[in-house]
């Protein structure tokens, strides 16, 4: 029932997209091979009320 595996990431990979997230000047990059977009979003988003 699920897709098959075509490629593995290797975190070093990850690691190398925060960096160059971080340099590009994002102020939160959470990169890894279970983050999705709304990984941690809480934690980086503030909404005023």
């Amino acid at each position: 029932m699920h897709l098959e595996v075509a490629e593995f990431i290797h975190p070093d990979t990850f690691a190398m997209y925060k960096e160059e997230g971080m340099k590009r000047g994002l102020k939160y990059v959470e990169s890894g091979p279970l983050v999705r977009s709304s990984y941690h979003a809480e934690r980086h988003v503030h909404v005023p009320f």
